[in-house]
């Protein structure tokens, strides 16, 4: 299986009730990879065939994303990843995660310190953070009020925000990169609805508080051009984790680094992963 495409057939997996989708190649040290909440797996593919040579490589679609199912009933993010590895015979995994899913990479280090060797974070969020006011000024001034019934219009809003950033124009940026992200953002808006309708379990306390509790690797970095607030998280991981290594910024990358520049990350990757 080694150097198999990722994007091949989707594969399923049922656990905690549900039915997950997910990629899988290679062969070596196992490792996790975890979407933004404006995309879902497939924003992975270039990344993950770079690193099938040398590691058993794993795409997630969380829960209600991608070719995840949402049935009704309470479940955690976390709580899933762990029943995924379990499910896949993996008893640890290194967890890369961009945006949202680096949320979840580091909620489940914390949950399941036992089950997770290293983490990589790219522009990722935290659970517990609370967005500056800098950054819904932001959100006024690069995208206005948007009408969340049309999900064209707001993904359309939230790749001009999160993807292009607020440092460069759209015109700059490939139309068909911008016409993929968008297209990857309506169908991750339409899994927010419905996850809306279910009780999703946040980690309790929430990870802001707890960095210093990552007691294992940890590689962070941001796009250089994404918005302040993730940059300066990228910075507070780095100083309150005991093992975070501060990568430079990718350069001319905002949100979706693994997607823009999957060159950089996947070099990263190699030389950190275990």
């Amino acid at each position: 299986m080694s150097g198999r495409s990722l994007h091949g057939v989707t594969k399923e997996i049922a656990v905690n009730g549900t039915t997950l989708g997910y990629d899988e190649a290679g062969s070596g040290t196992p490792v996790l990879l975890l979407h933004a909440g404006i995309a879902d797996r497939r924003m992975w593919r270039a990344v993950g065939d770079a690193l099938a040579d040398r590691h058993r490589t794993i795409a997630l679609d969380l829960r209600g994303y991608g070719d995840s199912a949402l049935p009704p009933g309470s479940f955690a993010h976390h709580d899933d990843v762990v029943a995924v590895l379990d499910a896949l015979d993996v008893e640890r995994a290194a967890l890369v995660g961009c945006s949202f899913g680096g949320a979840v990479a580091i909620d489940t280090a914390l949950a399941y310190p036992q089950r997770v060797s290293a983490l990589a974070l790219f522009g990722t969020a935290v659970s517990g953070h609370e967005w500056s006011p800098d950054t819904e000024e932001l959100w006024d001034r690069l995208v206005g009020e948007v009408d969340e019934e049309d999900l064209a219009a707001s993904a359309a809003g939230e790749v001009r925000f999160w993807v292009v950033g607020p440092h460069r124009r759209p015109e700059d940026l490939d139309p068909a990169f911008i016409a993929y992200a968008e297209e990857l953002d309506r169908r991750a808006l339409a899994a927010e609805q419905a996850l809306s309708a279910v009780d999703v379990v946040d980690l309790d306390p929430p990870a802001i508080g707890r960095l210093d509790e990552l007691r294992l690797p940890v590689l962070v970095t941001a796009g250089a051009v994404d918005i302040p607030d993730i940059i300066r998280l990228a910075d507070r991981i780095a100083a309150e984790a005991p093992g975070a290594v501060r990568l430079p910024d990718i350069p001319d990358a905002a949100h979706l680094v693994p997607l823009e520049r999957p060159a950089p990350v996947a070099a990263a990757l190699r030389a950190f992963l275990p």
